[in-house]
């Protein structure tokens, strides 16, 4: 068969894992633009399924419509048609899967079964007490979306927008400090252990998320480069 004729698969299997808030969505489209790679995010997956109207998509409409929790084999049989697809570049990054080390066993085994191996896992390091300060000091102009921080980026004026000169400003109800600490505590509970379990394969590297961004995408992207590169 003409290599042309021939699915692309990807090259590169990379997981970014952190807490909410620790920027792996940002982290996840540097990395898309620099190498060529595809996120694939556990929410836009299970949405795209469903609006394809997919034996999967599917099945995760008829738990949701219920109100109950998509299962692990769900997404993971959306996840496998996914790969199955042409169209992923040199590689895709996960991003909110896996979360639990169950998943991370079931996620190994579908690699195998698709003929893919997990190249690296990448832990995005926060600090709890500064992660809680960021994000529940975030605030928004209801008028025109402009986003503003209590300590980094207060108005120029106190409650009047700098754009529009609004002063109605709202908070996501998941942003109050107490949310957002849960949140944390859910994660080192759940998705915490994954760091070891990477770690035991030797595919993890630890990643400090507290800099700029810049600096963590330089970090990042020495991840990927040295994994393309043998």
């Amino acid at each position: 068969m003409d290599g042309s004729q021939t699915p692309t698969k990807p090259k590169l299997v990379l997981i970014l894992l952190g807490p909410p808030g620790a920027g792996k969505g940002t982290q996840a489209r540097m990395l898309e633009t620099r190498f060529g790679l595809k996120q694939l995010s556990t929410g836009d997956l299970l949405r795209a399924a469903v609006a394809q109207g997919t034996a999967a998509g599917l099945a995760a409409k008829a738990v949701m419509d219920a109100g109950g929790l998509v299962s692990d084999d769900i997404v993971i049989a959306i996840l496998r048609d996914r790969l199955a697809a042409g169209d992923l570049g040199r590689g895709v990054i996960l991003d909110g899967f896996p979360r639990t080390e169950g998943q991370a066993i079931a996620l190994d085994a579908l690699l195998g079964e698709v003929g893919l191996r997990l190249d690296a896992a990448v832990a995005l390091e926060v600090d709890d007490g500064e992660m809680v300060r960021r994000i529940a000091g975030r605030f928004t102009c209801k008028g025109c979306g402009e986003g503003y921080h209590d300590d980094f980026k207060p108005t120029r004026e106190a409650g009047i927008c700098d754009g529009c000169g609004g002063t109605e400003m709202v908070r996501r109800a998941d942003d109050k400090a107490e949310t957002v600490a849960a949140r944390l505590d859910a994660y080192h509970i759940e998705t915490g252990p994954l760091a070891a379990y990477y770690a035991a394969q030797g595919v993890l590297t630890r990643v400090d998320a507290m800099g700029e961004i810049g600096e963590i995408s330089a970090e990042l992207g020495c991840v990927v480069a040295s994994v393309t590169a043998t």
